[in-house]
């Protein structure tokens, strides 16, 4: 008995060093940050093939315009160059998309009439 007594002490005080990390892990932990987000807006186009008839995907810049606790905001953009073409003086914008940082949800915004909405590759193709 006082030799179980021992092991359990000495597991305790074995985690005590852990326990700050784990109290400062919180659930901050779980939000990811831009570069996350934006690696699952990329995967996600690409996935659902959502610019293929459309634009090459390397033909698209990514920017940030917005960051908030709650989401991050970025914009695509054309590329023009010799590989892509256009005219290099400008990068029109091809969509606008919210990586949500809790949930990963991505909506997507309608200039038409001026809102965002939950993203559906169904209706950008």
């Amino acid at each position: 008995m006082h030799c179980i007594f021992r092991i359990v002490a000495a597991a305790s005080i074995a985690l005590i060093p852990s326990l700050p990390v784990a109290v400062h892990a919180g659930p901050h932990s779980h939000r990811p940050g831009e570069d996350a987000a934006l690696a699952l807006l990329e995967r996600t186009l690409k996935h659902d093939g959502v610019y293929t008839h459309r634009i090459s995907l390397d033909c698209v810049s990514y920017g940030t315009e917005e960051t908030t606790d709650a989401y991050f905001q970025f914009v695509l953009r054309e590329i023009h160059n010799a590989k892509c073409g256009g005219a290099p003086e400008v990068s029109p914008v091809v969509d606008r998309y919210r990586v949500y940082r809790r949930s990963g949800k991505i909506e997507r915004w309608k200039p038409i009439d001026d809102s965002w909405h939950r993203y559906n590759p169904a209706k950008i193709k």
